[in-house]
């Protein structure tokens, strides 16, 4: 194969290689002792040696060098396994360049010539396995190159797809092709002799959606901040716009948050990407969703198939799953049968022989004696394999780490928590004894001991024994435990509610929690441990909110239950620390801690925060704010009578927000929201969403109606209110006062009539039955795009806003250099070698950066991007670009002094600022700054230049809220003495000489000045004019220069003087040559022309314009050409 040219000092080293064939640059060489059966020596050696050494270490036997005549250096080109495969590289080499190579005079550029040919053939390669992978490699490798040629993207862009389809200008349509790469779209025609292309960055998708028009059937719009665009005429729009919609939800999700939102580690790496893995990543973020899987679980088969079902005497028709912990079956209709069995509890997978009626069947055995059988597996002896492995796997680790408590508990025989197909053996009271908090932790659900009693208790207490009743009947015929199959009949059970004593387990069950507890014995003690007595951020939130916690119930108006809710909260913030504590979290948990023993409450909280409602509590509640979007989405869908008549949803979905926070936790009688926290529990987040439909509908005629945002709040308010169950009877409210008939007419109806929780979750789950996990899903994606794209709006704004008060740069201008800064952030992350940006990033989000505010860390540039920029924005000429890079360098380590060496957007434009709209004192102090050592350039600078007046010694934590590591938060525990001597700082800063001077610059740093100041005429019109006014400045200072170190000469000859601080911090010898910034800036007034070039105005406007058309060409082909040069 070919590689990459690599050095070789001496061809032949301890003569280990033995020369085949050679010709005047190249070398086909054999490894000695290669195919020989001789007992030289050496060949005996050498084979010892390739032996001894690991697979990574051996040598291939066979490969070429390239040699330049005369020298002792020669690079391996290519190398082999057998001679054969060389032998084609050799004659490729001998047809194709040898004669070329005859032409060159200097033999290094004939080198160099070959090591370019032989990159092009690596990348050839390269491209030949990428099409490899695709449905038609030929027609793919084809793209790609076309990819390549008209659009200039490095080669690292990788190509996802391509479509055949019309652009649409006004009515124009333009046939073309649709590139589909990981970080952009790219369209390109040719027709009639027009070119018309343009590339369009993910990351500036606000919206996709698809569009009918007059003109277009159906079409997709791609919508950014400047722009619509309209496709139409694919041959397959629903593919084109699947893919289209995961590409640009993966890039969000990776460039604007990659810490708060999780991605899987398959889709970070964006040289895996290909059209079949984000069809596979389709599917497993559907099971995932319908199954309520952990994230971490990964897609390895999906197979159609047929499994026995006992209830109805017959095979049910629909798809298997299988992934690292479980295997999922879902029939064809989405929820009419469903069924999760964790490999944990599998005992054996195996075929059985195959009949007429009963094709290709696999048997499922369990550790409670049951099985299930499926039958018409396609491939079902890879596929048995496969599940095997996966259970051979789990069960040795099972045997390694879990031995001795399983003998132990198969010794004591307990009784089992599950009795029908699922054994869990819960004798957790044997298990928690042996902690050292037996007697802290809870052992039973609080609603044992703290029972609420309500009005009308008594009458209703005999619905709980009709309810267990049916549901024995329901385990006898369905099952008991994690694989019970789950029907349409258990929703009809669930909508009724509950019955308290089995409340927990089937709230276990439907979450499979359970799974997580048996296999993490001990863990929730062993946090209980480490967390109780650790103060930070979120224990101090989570102490102001247990009180404010079901504040009405028995159970947390007692120690015991406060206690209980500081430990599962307290616990779960110290597993999960980017997650932390959120407000809800309280609310959720009082109610699990009521119902469930406080472990089993603890990992139903870590199924709600990290399955079942995904990015729902992260530091921007991303996940909720998608929910709503997805909420209004599907009003509009299903209740187009009220989005006509309420234009604005945003007001319903505002409303709702606590809906979704909270499972109505929040917002209805407790019982009746215990009752939702079932259905939610058993099916997910859909039936938030059926039921938010379902109020909605309900109250459609009076929303219509509605003036005003208040009057749909208290409609709503008032409809939950009266929302009751037969445990818990609504009672009404006291009629309004008089004064509020009048204006309240129309809410009054509702708030006398009695509406049943069961009746209306059964109305939700019956006229909403057909939203589908896969449809809400595909929602989620592409209104994820929306959200984040607005939180990008948002944090644009909070960045403009605390910027343009300390600048001088117009808002138009200031929001052009905030996208190029952004841009220049993500085109590293695109294609450079990002592990210097994106470490810094991730490091400044992980390690708490907390001299820096949110809006401050969002997007900063290192030394690369920085300088990148420079070239493009600054406003005079450098001369050579070896001079400019000196320069920029200078400007970088003078902006971002700190140890992270970042250059904030703040700094970034007051940068500009300096050059661009101050006076031409401030410009020239700028320039003398520049060139004198940066140590001292933020310590000792005047504290006029600061803005704002801040002390550098003791940064002040502006990101209070929300801090991301622990070592942050116990910085932040001294929050207030900060302030304080922060304050304290200010007045000593104030108080402080405001005109004390720079420190002095020496020869050295003054010839350098001179450079600079010659580099930036270059070009300019008055050049003649500006050359001899700077030859005059330049003899005038090294005449003051020299004038004044004859007056120190002279005077420490008289008297010992006091040594004057030069630049770099040191002290001034007696006979140093120095000026000051006051001397140079009075000479440089005496030129005319020296002041009208540093007055005269540099238009910023057409400069951003510059630089928004070469930014991305030139920064692509800089970082192409460095990749290049590794």
């Amino acid at each position: 194969m070919w590689l990459n040219p690599e050095e070789v000092l001496l061809k032949n080293a301890l003569k280990l290689w033995v020369t085949v064939r050679s010709n005047d640059f190249f070398l086909l060489q054999k490894r000695r002792g290669h195919g020989e059966h001789t007992n030289k020596i050496t060949g005996l050696l050498v084979g010892a040696l390739d032996t001894v050494l690991d697979s990574n270490a051996r040598v291939t036997p066979f490969r070429i060098l390239l040699q330049v005549p005369g020298s002792q250096v020669s690079w391996v080109i290519a190398s082999g396994a057998a001679i054969e495969e060389v032998n084609k590289h050799w004659d490729w080499l001998v047809h194709n360049l040898l004669q070329s190579l005859s032409v060159f005079e200097n033999k290094e550029d004939a080198a160099s010539f070959v090591k370019g040919k032989v990159k092009g053939l690596i990348a050839e390669e390269v491209r030949g396995r990428q099409a490899a992978q695709e449905e038609d490699p030929e027609k793919f490798r084809e793209a790609l190159l076309k990819f390549e040629l008209h659009f200039g993207l490095p080669s690292s862009e990788k190509l996802v797809t391509y479509y055949s389809c019309c652009c649409w200008k006004g009515r124009v349509p333009r046939q073309g092709f649709l590139y589909l790469s990981v970080n952009h779209m790219a369209f390109y025609s040719f027709l009639l002799g027009k070119e018309v292309k343009f590339v369009i960055p993910w990351a500036e998708v606000t919206r996709l959606e698809r569009v009918s028009t007059a003109l277009m059937t159906e079409a997709i719009r791609v919508t950014t901040r400047k722009r619509q665009r309209e496709f139409s005429m694919f041959l397959n729009l629903d593919e084109a716009f699947g893919v289209m919609r995961q590409l640009a939800d993966i890039t969000l999700r990776r460039l604007l948050d990659s810490v708060g939102l999780e991605l899987d580690r398959v889709l970070q790496q964006t040289a895996r990407i290909t059209k079949r893995i984000l069809e596979e990543q389709a599917i497993r973020e559907y099971v995932l969703a319908l199954f309520r899987l952990p994230r971490s679980e990964k897609l390895y088969e999906v197979a159609p198939c047929s499994v026995w079902t006992p209830h109805s005497r017959s095979h049910t028709a629909g798809t298997l799953y299988t992934t690292d912990s479980y295997l999922c079956f879902s029939s064809r209709e989405e929820g009419s049968c469903t069924l999760l069995i964790p490999l944990s509890e599998v005992l054996s997978i195996e075929k059985a022989e195959s009949t007429s009626s009963l094709p290709n069947p696999v048997i499922v055995s369990m550790r409670t004696k049951k099985a299930f059988q499926l039958i018409d597996l396609q491939d079902r002896d890879d596929l048995v394999e496969s599940m095997n492995s996966r259970l051979r796997a789990l069960q040795w680790k099972h045997s390694v780490f879990r031995s001795r408590k399983d003998s132990r508990r198969s010794v004591s025989s307990p009784t089992p928590y599950y009795t029908f197909y699922y054994d869990t053996g819960l004798s957790d009271e044997e298990e928690v004894e042996e902690q050292v908090l037996r007697n802290t932790v809870n052992s039973e659900a609080l609603m044992t001991a703290f029972h609420q009693s309500r009005p009308g208790d008594n009458g209703n207490k005999s619905m709980e024994p009709v309810k267990e009743r049916l549901w024995d009947d329901h385990f006898t015929e369905f099952g008991r435990g994690v694989h019970m199959f789950r029907t349409e009949k258990i929703q009809k059970l669930v909508a009724m509610g509950i019955p308290e004593s089995l409340r927990g387990e089937l709230w276990m069950t439907f979450s499979d929690a359970c799974s997580e507890l048996d296999s993490h014995q001990g863990y929730y003690a062993g946090l209980v441990q480490k967390s109780m007595g650790h103060s930070s951020l979120a224990t101090d939130e989570i102490e102001r909110d247990l009180h404010r916690s079901l504040p009405d119930h028995p159970a947390f108006q007692n120690p015991t239950g406060i206690a209980a809710l500081r430990r599962v909260l307290t616990a779960y913030a110290h597993r999960n620390p980017k997650i932390g504590y959120c407000q809800s979290m309280n609310i959720l948990a009082s109610v699990l801690l009521l119902y469930a023993k406080e472990e089993e409450a603890f990992w139903l909280l870590v199924a709600v925060c990290e399955r079942m409602l995904p990015d729902y509590f992260n530091r921007r509640v991303i996940g909720a704010q998608v929910d709503q979007s997805v909420f209004e989405e599907l009003i509009r869908e299903r209740l187009p009578e009220l989005a006509e008549q309420v234009p604005d949803l945003s007001t319903l979905s505002s409303v709702s927000l606590s809906w979704f926070l909270t499972l109505f936790l929040s917002v209805l009688p407790f019982q009746s929201a215990v009752c939702v926290v079932d259905c939610f529990f058993f099916q997910g987040i859909k039936s938030i969403f059926q039921l938010g439909l379902a109020v909605l509908d309900a109250n459609a005629a009076q929303l219509s109606a509605c003036t005003d945002d208040g009057q749909a709040l208290m409609i709503l308010t008032s409809f939950l209110d009266q929302v009751g169950s037969e445990e818990s009877p609504c009672v009404p409210p006291p009629p309004p006062p008089a004064t509020e008939e009048n204006s309240c007419s129309d809410t009054d109806a509702p708030a006398v009539r009695h509406i049943n929780i069961t009746d209306l979750i059964s109305e939700a789950l019956g006229k909403f039955r057909d939203l589908s996990v896969r449809h809400i899903e595909r929602l989620r994606c592409l209104h994820r795009v929306r959200v984040l794209q607005a939180h990008e709006d948002t944090i644009k704004e909070n960045t403009l806003r605390l910027v343009s008060p300390d600048v001088s740069i117009s808002p138009e201008n200031l929001s052009d250099l905030y996208d190029l800064f952004k841009t220049e952030h993500f085109i590293t992350l695109y294609w450079g070698d990002s592990s210097s940006a994106a470490a810094a990033e991730a490091a400044a989000w992980q390690h708490g950066d907390s001299g820096h505010s949110f809006v401050e860390r969002q997007y900063r540039l290192d030394r690369p991007q920085f300088k990148s920029l420079y070239g493009l924005l600054a406003p005079w000429p450098s001369g050579c670009s070896q001079h400019m890079d000196t320069l920029s360098n200078r400007t970088f380590t003078l902006l971002a002094p700190d140890r992270d060496n970042l250059v904030t957007f703040k700094d970034f434009a007051s940068w500009l600022d300096t050059l661009y709209c101050e006076e031409l004192n401030v410009k020239i102090r700028f320039l003398y700054r520049l060139h004198i050592p940066p140590a001292l350039t933020e310590s000792e600078d005047e504290p006029s230049l600061r803005s704002p007046l801040l002390s550098t010694n003791r940064p002040l934590y502006l990101n209070k809220e929300t801090p991301v590591s622990e070592s942050e938060e116990e910085e932040v525990k001294d929050y207030q003495e900060q302030l304080k001597q922060m304050l304290q700082d200010l007045v000593k800063e104030k108080e402080k000489d405001a005109d004390k001077p720079l420190p002095l610059m020496n020869q050295r740093e003054f010839i350098q000045f001179c450079k600079t100041l010659y580099s930036m005429f270059h070009g300019d019109p008055e050049e003649n004019d500006l050359f001899q006014a700077i030859a005059t400045v330049t003899s005038l200072v090294l005449q003051i220069g020299e004038a004044g170190h004859r007056e120190q000469t002279k005077a420490s000859e008289e008297k010992p003087a006091k040594p004057t601080p030069l630049s770099d911090g040191a002290l001034a010898a007696d006979d140093e040559w120095t000026v000051s910034y006051a001397q140079i800036l009075a000479s440089l007034l005496t030129e005319q022309a020296l002041v009208n070039f540093f007055e005269k105005p540099a238009d910023l406007t057409e400069k951003i314009a510059q630089a928004k058309q070469n930014q991305y060409q030139q920064r692509a082909g800089l970082l192409t050409l460095q990749k290049g040069t590794r």
